[in-house]
């Protein structure tokens, strides 16, 4: 959570947002060399991915979509330019996810943005913080979001030297 280009919030602030909106990310595109670097990434180069003129012919998308995979990786992005970080954090970790559902396709060329709602924040006997965002990731000019996530992630603080 360190380098954020946003001011340091908080513990007690973080608790007392919980339940609230706490971020609208700005737009981004996904470009169709973004997808086909993700499909040589994890070789994954099905044809409703890598190649456009097959996907328009052949698929119900129209051309070639995002793998959802590539649309769950740019929260983090998302949420580096939008969620302020915990004072005292070193970074922040992923710690996974609960109840991802891809509900739209991304298609190339879209413009996504990510919604952050603050859902859970539990600080751990260890000096972590938990802290849980439902999320939805949002595709410009579609009723339906590319998905939507409950995604758990970690801050570590740094350690306090005593005095």
């Amino acid at each position: 959570m360190s380098n954020s280009v946003l001011a340091p919030v908080s513990l007690d602030d973080v608790m007392k947002a919980v339940g609230q909106e706490v971020g609208v990310s700005p737009w981004r595109v996904v470009s169709q060399e973004m997808i086909d670097k993700f499909a040589d990434a994890t070789d994954d180069h099905q044809f409703i991915h890598v190649d456009p003129v097959r996907a328009a012919a052949e698929s119900p998308f129209g051309g070639t979509i995002a793998h959802g995979f590539l649309s769950l990786s740019l929260l983090s992005t998302l949420a580096f330019q939008t969620i302020a970080p915990l004072e005292g954090a070193g970074m922040g970790v992923n710690y996974g996810f609960d109840k991802v559902r891809f509900v739209a396709p991304v298609k190339a060329g879209a413009r996504i943005r990510g919604r952050f709602k603050l859902a859970e924040v539990t600080a751990r006997p260890s000096g972590w913080v938990h802290v849980n965002y439902d999320v939805t990731v949002e595709i410009e000019d579609s009723i339906k979001p590319a998905f939507t996530a409950r995604w758990l992630t970690l801050a570590v603080m740094d350690k306090k030297e005593d005095a």
